[in-house]
């Protein structure tokens, strides 16, 4: 998805399809946003198929419909590919289940990623993200958003308990679950790709699990500590901790390579924001809070009204399918002014809703906050420039929005 909306045109509402894929491939869904949050803040859409939804795109009801979980339900699908079917894991997945399950379940994993608890995991991380960016410094390109995508894994492999062998093949079937039509993922057909890669990644988180069990090993990983969970009193079944781990996986994954890959591009189109970071690496922080905020990688999310909700601009009917927009939110004037330029010094740019908004708020995100931070403290401090080397390619989804090519060319800046 582009990021940098192109110049304002003439948007008409009611010919609109948000769920068209090549919006998010070479359209340019933030001027339809625009519109949106201007004219018509609860937008109402019917597909061809007959099932219907309705969007929110300003920032204050994206926070409203994610915070609340009271008017606005997870336990019946929280991704708009599950649109028209419930969830068969509703009120089991961590991610489609509201409280209290999903407090019981959330609050002693999240323990484990509080930001006191991952600052022992620096060391490691810095040393990870450093082999990773070694071989762009040889002056060749390097496609950081293909590379990037298994930047994730490398980090939190060890933290969940995976081993090496396997970070690839789960990275490339969480990729299937986002984005079942991108060429790079799609096996046959969209049907198809989802149910696969559902199928092996429950698959391969039950049947270690079921290992774990028989032979009593014990680490201290996030997937082993699935297993001491106790919502309800009740330890959960190799089904529940499948489906949780499962979750997991996905939120580990699927986000930080596009912010990696989308920041990087930004500051390659804004070269003097990137001399800005260079020359004053305490801004590095407010650098990923802007980036976060940027490139929303977490498109939206999806819930469901329990009864009739009011918002300004309209009705959500009870049991009617809400998306909300991240994208969107992040780009709203009302709270983040000229949205649309990206500014390593914007004041407010921690009031980004990336990391989602509520119950729901990424369990993950000081883990992620310090992958972005030590990422870009060694990129600024090992390249001295950074180009464009080919055109990115975008991510087919309007799920995640990323990229799954960016080439570059680095100059590294210790050359003489």
């Amino acid at each position: 998805m582009r990021l940098t909306p192109g110049p304002a045109g003439e948007v008409d509402l009611d010919t609109v399809n948000l769920f068209d894929l090549d919006l998010y491939t070479s359209g340019d869904p933030h001027r339809i946003w625009e519109v949106m949050r201007d004219k018509a803040p609860v937008h109402h859409q019917v597909l061809p198929d007959g099932r219907e939804f309705w969007s929110v795109t300003r920032y204050e009801d994206v926070c409203r419909v994610l915070g609340d979980h009271r008017e606005f339900t997870s336990e019946r699908g929280t991704v708009p590919t599950h649109l028209g079917t419930d969830d068969e894991a509703a009120g089991v997945l961590m991610t489609s289940t509201d409280p209290p399950r999903h407090t019981e379940v959330r609050r002693p994993l999240g323990s484990k990623l509080t930001a006191r608890a991952v600052r022992s995991w620096e060391e490691s991380i810095r040393a990870t993200i450093v082999r990773f960016l070694e071989p762009a410094l040889d002056g060749e390109p390097y496609d950081l958003a293909e590379r990037a995508l298994l930047l994730p894994a490398m980090v939190t492999g060890p933290l969940l308990g995976i081993p090496a062998k396997d970070w690839e093949e789960l990275v490339n079937l969480t990729a299937m679950v986002t984005a079942p039509s991108d060429r790079h993922f799609l096996v046959a057909h969209e049907a198809a790709t989802l149910a696969i890669s559902h199928h092996e990644l429950v698959n391969y988180v039950r049947d270690w699990a079921r290992s774990r069990r028989a032979t009593g090993g014990e680490d201290d990983s996030l997937l082993h500590h699935l297993m001491s969970v106790r919502p309800g009193g009740e330890p959960l079944t190799d089904e529940e901790i499948a489906l949780d781990g499962y979750s997991i996986l996905l939120g580990a994954n699927v986000t930080t390579p596009h912010t990696v890959s989308g920041t990087v591009q930004a500051l390659i189109e804004r070269p003097e924001q990137f001399e800005k970071a260079q020359a004053d690496h305490s801004l590095i922080p407010n650098l990923v809070e802007e980036g976060l905020r940027w490139t929303s990688a977490a498109c939206n999310f999806m819930r469901y009204a329990v009864d009739d909700v009011e918002l300004d601009g309209g009705v959500i009917p009870a049991r009617g399918a809400v998306v909300a927009w991240i994208g969107s939110a992040n780009r709203d004037a009302a709270q983040f002014t000229d949205p649309h330029t990206f500014d390593i010094t914007r004041p407010n740019a921690k009031r980004q809703v990336a990391f989602g908004y509520g119950p729901h708020f990424c369990i993950g995100a000081p883990l992620a906050r310090m992958t972005l931070r030590i990422f870009f403290e060694e990129l600024l401090q090992r390249f001295a420039s950074l180009e464009l080397a080919g055109d990115p390619e975008h991510l087919r989804s309007y799920f995640i929005a990323g990229m799954t090519h960016l080439p570059i060319v680095a100059q590294d800046r210790r050359t003489p």
